[in-house]
């Protein structure tokens, strides 16, 4: 029997896709072991695979009043940043890999036949695979090679022209090399390994034609026309959930009570503005003439500070996959997973884009017509943000064409098998 460990480090949505592979290799009769940290261990044993720690957890690092602005991932944080804190955001990234760096060699037993990479872990985990003698796989959730065909996806979302699309994702990719130079060094000389820096075992994987697997769909971005061989978009991979899930009781109740209502989220986004953020979703769906459902995630969201409304229901953590079908729209944050599970439902986006790759997806959405106009984080501050939001939520449930092109990009997303993908490389390369 071989034994494959999948590592991953984040956020929920950094690490949720990733129970969806481990479950399909399980399936297939492999042992699957899912590393990544404690916050996500009730999430990974709910997918029958063992449960393997990482340090560096961001919801326990994002407590800390000392770091209370801590990366959600190498390159995100749960907040957006001060003008003039990039040099802090940096420095936070590096001391979050650093300490990820240790957990993950701790992580691969000596069984381990195969080693599965998010895109935050692969870095440090091409060390230990170099180490080991054993393959290794990249699957990442958002396009990170570089491209001529659209700008990094961490710069905005706005082209640069070809040639400046192509020079910017170098200059990426250099920076990341940057933020993980201590952690590969310290990694390497505990293997015993000789020093090589990051960009050199790039370098040498690229040159190698190391294969990646993309797991977003062609649906939303179609593979850039000037990506290597072995560089592959195979469509996402859904976050496991049992079969006989349901959504809660109260939720069913509240659906049945009146008509869909409007979605709002902001997953990982937004920490300590939940009584804000809530005041104003709820004034906004008021304006709007809709119902609302209130995730709370990590901005808190709740009815609590909303004057009292039979129209409005807050929830806790349930798979997007049941609940999104349901909505008449949904309006998030836009990362890879919630824009896809989006899309997946057949419902209009209205986007409200924080950082990092958000504003890249945001802007995908609107391009393929599923999706209002994105209103970027900030402007949820200005004096008009609630008529703002009012009415592009009206704009997202009152435009027959705009359902219409969602569900035809549902039914295009329905015939991709992401994970099925995974399950046949990771097998060539076992062979």
């Amino acid at each position: 029997m071989t034994h494959i460990l999948i590592t991953a480090a984040g956020s929920h949505g950094d690490i949720a896709p990733y129970t969806g592979v481990g479950a399909r290799l399980r399936a297939a009769g492999h042992e699957v072991a899912l590393a990544t940290h404690d916050s996500y261990a009730p999430l990974v044993r709910a997918a029958g695979l063992e449960f393997r720690r990482l340090p560096a957890d961001p919801r326990t690092r994002r407590a800390d009043p000392a770091d209370a602005t801590g990366p959600a991932d190498a390159t995100e944080q749960a907040r957006p940043p001060a003008p003039g804190g990039t040099r802090a955001l940096m420095r936070q990234a590096a001391a979050f890999i650093k300490e990820l760096g240790g957990g993950i060699a701790d992580a691969a037993r000596d069984d381990t036949d195969l080693l599965l990479l998010s895109a935050t872990t692969a870095p440090l985990g091409h060390h230990l695979a170099e180490a080991r003698g054993i393959p290794s796989l990249e699957l990442p959730l958002v396009p990170a090679a570089p491209t001529g065909d659209f700008a990094p996806v961490v710069s905005g979302g706005r082209s640069l022209g070809r040639w400046g699309n192509r020079a910017a994702g170098r200059l990426s990719l250099r920076v990341i090399d940057r933020l993980y130079a201590d952690a590969a060094r310290e990694m390497r000389a505990r293997l015993g390994l000789p020093a090589a820096t990051p960009r050199t075992v790039r370098r040498r994987a690229e040159a190698a034609g190391r294969p990646v697997l993309y797991g977003f769909s062609e649906v939303l971005v179609p593979r850039p026309s000037d990506w290597r061989t072995g560089l592959d978009v195979v469509g996402n991979w859904w976050p496991w959930h049992a079969p006989d899930d349901r959504l809660p009781p109260v939720v069913e109740d509240f659906l049945a009570a009146g008509p869909p209502p409007v979605f709002i989220g902001f997953g990982s986004m937004a920490g300590g503005e939940g009584e804000r953020l809530s005041a104003l979703a709820a004034a906004a769906l008021r304006r709007a003439k809709v119902r609302g459902i209130l995730q709370s995630g990590w901005a808190g969201l709740t009815t609590r500070h909303t004057s009292a409304d039979d129209d409005l229901l807050t929830i806790g953590e349930v798979p997007h996959a049941l609940l999104f079908p349901r909505m008449s729209a949904v309006v998030h944050h836009c990362g890879a997973g919630t824009a896809a599970a989006g899309v997946r439902a057949g419902v209009p986006t209205v986007p409200v884009p924080v950082t990092a790759d958000q504003p890249f997806w945001a802007a995908h959405l609107a391009a393929l017509g599923v999706a209002t106009a994105p209103i970027p984080f900030k402007h949820l501050s200005t004096d008009h943000a609630v008529a703002r939001l009012a009415h592009a939520i009206a704009q997202a449930t009152a435009v027959p064409a705009r359902r219409d092109h969602a569900t035809a990009a549902a039914h295009r997303l329905a015939t991709e098998d992401g994970a099925g993908e995974v399950l046949k490389a990771a097998e060539r390369l076992l062979a």
